[in-house]
């Protein structure tokens, strides 16, 4: 398993197609005159976190995963910064100009190694490939997929290629 691919690569195409989703919706609404901030207070159901909560949760389950990753501990998010719409657009943009200064041979580095989710008094622990896995992953599609449902609930004429964004295809030689 190619931990660079299967972390880094995955957090920077999550994190590229999310950009573009946001972009897209951005578009919709300005064309259509809906104001981007009534959308920032949009939740799914009212026991659900509004969309800065989802934005920052992407951001939290790639780079902050990858940070994560190299020190042997992740937590939970920070607290969600008051952004408008386009201020967490620049959220995610920032994210993804820092992964890709993180080292890829020092998340190759932590292969097998132990890694554990901390929150207060309670720990999950994992080896670096299992936390990327069973966690950081299905918490970044998560967080990913809320917030295209969000914005296509809206009206933003989206599809599965926006949020799948860039494959990686191909085969050997």
């Amino acid at each position: 398993m190619d931990l660079n691919e299967v972390s880094i690569g995955t957090y920077r195409r999550v994190l590229t197609s999310t950009i573009a989703v946001m972009e897209k919706g951005a578009d919709f609404f300005t064309e259509q005159g809906i104001d981007l901030d009534t959308i920032v207070e949009m939740r799914l159901a009212p026991d659900m976190a509004a969309f800065p909560f989802q934005v920052n949760s992407v951001r939290h389950h790639s780079l902050g995963a990858a940070k994560g990753i190299l020190v042997g501990e992740f937590t939970p998010p920070p607290a969600t910064p008051e952004l408008d719409y386009r201020g967490l657009i620049k959220l995610l943009e920032e994210a993804l100009v820092e992964l890709d200064s993180i080292d890829e041979s020092a998340i190759t580095a932590t292969a097998g190694k132990a890694m554990y989710f901390r929150m207060t008094n309670f720990e999950l622990p994992f080896t670096t490939e299992n936390f990327i896995l069973s966690f950081s992953l299905p918490n970044l599609y998560f967080h990913a997929t809320t917030i295209y449902d969000m914005l296509r609930i809206k009206g933003v004429p989206l599809g599965k290629m926006d949020f799948l964004g860039k494959m990686n295809v191909g085969l050997p030689e």
